[in-house]
């Protein structure tokens, strides 16, 4: 079966230390570079913005909590003041680096337990919001669907664009399964693929007891740390196309 008029952006969380980001960015639309607060650095975000220019891939930030031990994926007691502090260090870090190659900075996607917590938790939202809507370059922002970042975005007017995950399970409240908990991580590439196709074509997931779940996602992100992820990401890329999606930027095609 193939589609029509269905245009999504493909995007992977680079410059993290992952062995698959030179392969990833031959494949993505989008690519959110760390930029201090969980991983990365000056030299890092360098190569990853070189590369993704080369490949004509569309580059965004992605800040975190400062927790480089925990790489992120801890929540954080830090006050929002504080927290914005670190944020808009984190964009404006990859902002210079970005713009001493001649790249332009597109879009903002929070980190890791940031990115979980932001989602629910107003003040959150509204701190990663502000960092995005005073940056330079009229950024979108990636986030879930139906999400306090969402509600954040339209309150500060920053283009929101809901993301969905191909390689992570559901729960039926449309949340993601917590990592650490059984299956949270899909590692057969045949499923990403399907639940992929899904995303795109019909906006649904279906969560591990068989729910069916709607997400109406623009983006669609492939972790760059799982087994085998560029290989799967070349899969995913090639079965979008084969049933008539379009894969383009989501944040450069605003």
């Amino acid at each position: 079966m193939t589609v029509a008029n269905v245009c999504i952006d493909l995007n992977a969380d680079l410059g993290e230390g992952g062995e698959y980001d030179a392969e990833l960015l031959q494949v993505v639309s989008s690519c959110n570079i760390a930029c201090g607060g969980h991983a990365g650095g000056a030299e890092s975000m360098a190569r990853t913005v070189r590369l993704a220019i080369g490949n004509g891939v569309a580059v965004g930030a992605h800040p975190s909590y400062p927790d480089r031990d925990g790489f992120g994926r801890r929540s954080s007691s830090l006050g929002n003041d504080a927290l914005y502090e670190s944020l808009a260090a984190q964009a404006e870090a990859l902002l210079d680096v970005a713009g001493s190659h001649g790249a332009r900075v597109v879009q903002l996607k929070p980190h890791g337990a940031l990115y979980n917590d932001a989602a629910q938790d107003a003040g959150r939202a509204d701190v990663i919001a502000r960092v995005a809507s005073e940056m330079p370059g009229d950024l979108c922002l990636f986030g879930p669907p139906g999400s306090e970042l969402e509600r954040a975005a339209a309150d500060t007017s920053v283009a929101f664009v809901a993301e969905a995950f191909v390689d992570r399970a559901y729960r039926a409240d449309g949340r993601l399964v917590a990592r650490g908990q059984p299956a949270a991580v899909h590692e057969d590439v045949g499923r990403m693929v399907a639940q992929a196709l899904s995303l795109a074509t019909r906006n649904e997931v279906a969560t591990p007891d068989g729910a069916i779940v709607r997400i109406p996602a623009r983006t669609l992100c492939v972790h760059g740390d799982t087994p085998e992820a560029a290989e799967a990401a070349r899969t995913i890329r090639r079965a979008l196309e084969e049933s008539g999606v379009v894969i383009a930027s989501a944040g450069r095609g605003r």
